[in-house]
């Protein structure tokens, strides 16, 4: 694990106090990866373990924080962290980010567009995007890459006005999401539908799979702040490398997406 005197290095050279929190909960995540603390067990105390990081207790806190959007400790503060497991999972409240979640799993994300194309909406396209019988959509295909591996391709559908802020984006930008918020897209909702889909010809092309192979397919309807439609995507997965799953409570009820095991 990164000693106290390697954190204080780092934040001598000038990472910021984000950057250490990051690297804090990049560490934790490995060790409970790595079954150091067991499922059911405890982390060290949040004083020992800005002792052993040589950080303030506010920067623990910040990588706890992490560590629980990504499920794998409890949430509950004034006791220790119990770890809940070793998979490792994002919270939907990021909604469209894969960008993020890969990230989080300290893996690099990689998109390519393969093509843009402005044509007629579906009748599908039409009734998710409330748009006019004559209205148009904008449809962009992309390969997603974890770490240099296909796992994924995007055909996100939308409205002409947000699609043409997309079609802006390079072609290698490795997220979309974030480039739109800087304008003002906000995704503020989504709905989601998972299945699975057979391969058509771009994704055999694009994923190096058969054609009409099983993929996992999710489907997704996101909204603004306000409940107008931005988007209609549909994603499809390799087999094997992400999974769902879907925890509820009284408190309300979440959607995961967590790495496949192997």
């Amino acid at each position: 694990m990164v000693t106290g005197s390697e954190a204080d290095a780092v934040a001598g050279a000038g990472a910021g106090a984000g950057a250490l929190y990051r690297r804090v909960a990049a560490d934790l995540r490995e060790a409970i990866a790595a079954g150091e603390y067991g499922s059911g067990g405890r982390l060290p105390a949040e004083q020992a373990l800005a002792a052993h990081y040589g950080v303030s207790r506010g920067t623990i806190r910040q990588a706890l924080a992490a560590l629980r959007a990504n499920g794998l400790v409890t949430s509950r503060r004034g006791t220790r962290r119990v770890v809940l497991g070793t998979t490792r999972v994002q919270s939907f409240s990021e909604l469209v980010s894969f960008t993020s979640w890969a990230r989080s799993l300290g893996e690099e994300p990689g998109g390519r567009v393969d093509r843009i194309e402005r044509r007629p909406a579906t009748a599908y396209e039409r009734e998710q995007l409330r748009l006019p019988a004559d209205g148009e959509v904008i449809l962009v295909l992309r390969a997603r890459t974890l770490s240099g591996q296909p796992v994924m391709v995007e055909r996100s559908v939308y409205p002409l006005w947000v699609g043409e802020l997309v079609a802006r984006i390079p072609a290698d930008a490795v997220s979309h999401t974030e480039p739109l918020q800087e304008q003002g897209v906000v995704f503020a909702d989504a709905d989601h539908t998972i299945d699975l889909a057979a391969a058509d010809a771009d994704d055999a092309r694009l994923l190096g799979c058969d054609l009409a192979a099983p993929l996992l397919r999710e489907r997704r309807r996101s909204t603004d702040p306000s409940g107008a439609p931005l988007e209609c995507s549909e994603d499809r997965y390799m087999p094997g490398t992400v999974a769902f799953t879907v925890h509820n409570s009284l408190a309300g009820s979440a959607l995961t997406r967590r790495q496949a095991a192997p």
